[in-house]
């Protein structure tokens, strides 16, 4: 291709040499060139139209979408630059001469533009969902704390692919914060609701100790519950508390008030079941005659005494008294007859007690009644015979009147009765579950006890035998269920064991503390889990399982205690931050503080998060400074802003100019006041007003400057041009090539400018701009100089290199306006 341009415009380089020629002789007539055989428009763009098939570079493209042969060729070039400067220079380059690339190229410069809005959006968002995070990781407002968190994981989901892995690592860290924060806090709230759970089994078993104590103190021994239940009722009791007391710090009084209660009905109880032991020596005493007080009788009956040794607090039984009269002691006076005062304070207790039972009677409360019948009772028993005797009479009277409104209760409460049976025997037929089957037979007998029983045997067998019946599929189930507490007691034996093995093979120098406390936690929860149980066999299981216990939490215990010392040395640190200087090192220090919280091990959870706490607000102090440099760097913003206000009226005041002094001096005011700390929009606004107000500074130096060629160019015509008024860059300027023709140098001037030449020139005009062209793509770096200087070159040459008789006015005219063209 190039050995072909050289061979078909060859004679162009020659014509440069009669150039040289003519400027020292007269111009030789000039011959007319030979028409090509090849059309040089249609090989130029075919040349163009390779050269965007071989994948030119954005100096080749700039070049083709300005000086393209064709539209399309342009507009081609123009529609593959990607190069937002190049864009701009081509946007420049078009303005005014082609519409089809400008607008090519401005609409591809508004999408850049667009994308980078979007892009500048996007990381926007990032950094704010990060500062989200990360004050929500601080906040204390816990109101909709999980809810909003999770709001941020969903928009952080939509651009996290766009956020770069510092932005990815703070947000990350801030969500683990964040989540840290409500684990602690739903931790803490379990926690809570177990205390409080625990707390109120310890006070209901304590006022079931109290209730069950001041019954069985006002009552005869020989009215007391059967041994079996108050053994339960202790046995229940007992384990209802060890269960209300684990993991949780009781109050020291209220553990004395539990032994202070459970003691006695033990120590009752152990005197029941010795009364039960030696009941047939007191019968034997009871049938022996009152006249046996031999010596050997009474030491048998001291011996008996102290053998059953009952104690002082609850009412005797009427055996012992008798047995002490036989030992010819006199009967200990229980408690509630000691002195007369309490007699009288009884006397009162059972006064009041008749005048409730007279008015339920009056109301045919028949539940009501018995039980203050029973009470009243009770309260006589407890009186002497001096105080019982006022209050014998009407206590017959009124269990009279009690016996009447039983009768006639009877006859309301029969058919009453009577639908229980038939709802118990249907019930019977029943398939049901057996723990639901279970209850509702307990309801039904829960009701026919309200009802106060039957004086009618048959229609209570009746009841009974239609319970029985319907109790009997629930056997197997409860049997299976005891399977179950023997199945579970061996569950425990089992964790024990493992426990054991743990305990005993445990390297407490190297363990892994974390799973060390994973066990205990899981041992704790299995052993739980492991229920109901047998009370009775589970209470050699449950010792072991409480020293195993021990022995595992000692070592925990102590480690927790040295992590908590080292936090506590990091908390020190941390608030020692809260001063230091610089600010940007007590930052980075306090993060390497968190860094470091996070690598230690083990610690008590009510510990650890007062420690956290405090970290924190050290920690938020500490960022605190931050936010208030923030503030006074926003302040000062604020201020800058407005003491760029009246530069940017003054500058926007100015649209078009003659003066370059004063849109030079307004540019320096815009860059003093960009020198400050503007807010974002203010400096685009300033940096807008500098790139229009250089522009404009530009244009402006350009007028002059073509002004002043082009009275250079015309006062070369007229012989008035004084050449050492020149520029001293014009001499390396003009020296630099061949000397031109002046008709060329015109042509010339007239391609750069887009000037149009006349019709006789159109074929010289073709074979340099081919010639132009074959240069460009020779030219290896791909360095054009720009415009300007080439057209500033072509002057220099015209003043300084052509002979005077080689210009003419015609041409200078077509000189000067081609030069009027970068006027715009």
């Amino acid at each position: 291709m190039a050995a072909f341009i050289q061979k078909l415009f060859g004679k162009s380089k020659s014509t440069g040499k009669s150039g040289a020629t003519r400027g020292s002789a007269k111009p030789a007539p000039v011959k007319p060139v030979e028409t090509p055989a090849v059309d040089p428009r249609d090989e130029l763009r075919a040349t163009q139209k390779q050269q965007l098939a071989n994948a030119p570079t954005d100096t080749q493209l700039e070049q083709l979408a300005i000086e393209g042969l064709t539209a399309d060729i342009r507009a081609e070039a123009a529609g593959r630059l990607t190069d937002k400067a190049g864009l701009q220079r081509v946007q420049k380059e078009a303005k005014g001469r082609d519409k089809g690339v400008y607008q090519i190229v401005r609409q591809a410069l508004q999408q850049l533009r667009d994308e980078e809005e979007r892009a500048q959006k996007i990381r926007d968002r990032i950094q704010a969902l990060v500062t989200s995070a990360t004050e929500q990781a601080r906040s204390e407002d816990m109101k909709l704390y999980e809810a909003r968190l999770d709001t941020l994981l969903k928009q952080w989901a939509e651009v996290e692919k766009q956020a770069s892995a510092e932005q990815t690592s703070a947000f990350l860290e801030a969500v683990h914060q964040c989540r840290e924060r409500v684990n602690a806090l739903k931790a803490e709230a379990e926690d809570q609701q177990r205390q409080e759970e625990q707390q109120q089994q310890r006070a209901e078993t304590l006022a079931l100790l109290q209730t069950t104590l001041d019954e069985l103190r006002q009552q005869s021994p020989d009215q007391a519950p059967a041994i079996s239940s108050l053994d339960a009722l202790q046995k229940t009791q007992e384990n209802r508390w060890l269960e209300a007391t684990r993991d949780t710090t009781v109050d020291k009084q209220q553990q004395k008030h539990y032994e202070s209660l459970m003691q006695p009905l033990k120590l009752y109880i152990a005197a029941l079941r010795r009364l039960g032991q030696y009941r047939e020596q007191l019968a034997t005493f009871d049938s022996a005659p009152a006249s046996d007080s031999s010596s050997d009788a009474q030491t048998r009956a001291r011996e008996l005494i102290k053998a059953v040794d009952w104690p002082m607090d609850f009412a005797r039984p009427v055996q012992l008294d008798a047995l002490t009269r036989k030992a010819g002691e006199t009967p200990a006076a229980t408690p509630s007859k000691r002195d007369d005062t309490e007699q009288k304070q009884q006397a009162d207790a059972l006064k009041s007690t008749l005048a409730l039972l007279d008015e339920a009677l009056d109301a045919k409360q028949l539940k009501e009644s018995r039980q203050l019948f029973k009470q009243a009772q009770q309260q006589l028993k407890a009186l002497d015979h001096r105080h019982s005797k006022p209050f014998q009479a009407r206590i017959q009277l009124l269990g009279g009147q009690l016996r009447e409104l039983t009768d006639w209760q009877g006859f309301a409460t029969e058919p009453k009765q009577i639908a229980l049976c038939e709802q118990m025997e249907y019930l019977a037929t029943q398939p049901m579950e057996p723990e639901a089957k279970s209850e509702r037979i307990r309801e039904l007998q829960n009701e026919w006890r309200e009802l106060g029983g039957s004086s009618d045997r048959t229609l209570w067998t009746r009841f009974k035998a239609a319970s029985d019946t319907a109790y009997e599929p629930c056997k197997a189930y409860f049997a299976a269920k005891s399977g179950l507490k023997q199945a579970n007691l061996e569950t425990r034996k089992a964790i024990c064991d493992q426990l054991a093995t743990f305990v005993d093979n445990a390297d407490w120098s190297r363990i892994d503390w974390k799973s060390a406390e994973r066990i205990h936690q899981t041992a704790r929860q299995e052993w739980k889990a492991a229920w109901p149980i047998e009370f009775r066999d589970n209470r050699p299981v449950q010792k072991r399982f409480d020293e195993l216990l021990k022995q595992l939490e000692e070592p925990l215990e102590a480690e927790r205690r040295k992590n908590e010392a080292l936090k506590q040395d990091i908390v020190d640190r941390a608030h020692a931050l809260i001063t230091h200087e610089p600010l940007s090192e007590a930052m980075d220090q306090a993060k390497a503080l968190q860094t470091e919280w996070k690598q230690i091990g083990i610690t008590r959870h009510r510990e650890d998060r007062k420690l956290w706490q405090s970290l924190r607000q050290a920690c938020d102090e500490i960022f605190a400074r931050r936010d208030a440099q923030k503030s006074e760097q926003q302040q000062a913003s604020l201020d800058a802003d407005t003491n760029a206000a009246p530069v940017l009226t003054e500058c926007e005041a100015i649209q078009q100019a003659t003066d370059p002094e004063a849109v030079e001096h307004a540019l320096s005011g815009v860059r003093a006041v960009a020198a400050e700390p503007v807010s974002p929009a203010v400096r685009e606004r300033l940096n807008q007003e500098k790139r229009r107000l250089t522009q404009l500074l530009d244009n402006l130096r350009i007028r002059s400057r073509v002004q002043t060629w082009q009275s250079l160019v015309s006062g070369r015509v007229s012989g008035a041009l004084d050449q050492g008024a020149l520029p001293e860059t014009w001499a390396q300027l003009a020296s630099d090539g061949d000397v031109m023709a002046a008709d060329e140098l015109v042509i010339r001037a007239e391609i750069l400018t887009g000037t149009a030449s006349p019709e006789s020139d159109q074929g010289r005009r073709m074979q340099i701009q081919v010639q132009r062209l074959a240069d460009g793509m020779g030219n290896s770096n791909g360095d054009t100089p720009d415009i300007g200087r080439q057209l500033e070159a072509l002057v220099a040459h015209w003043c300084l290199r052509l002979p005077a008789d080689a210009v003419n006015d015609s041409l200078a005219e077509r000189l000067n306006r081609s030069l009027e063209t970068m006027l715009g």
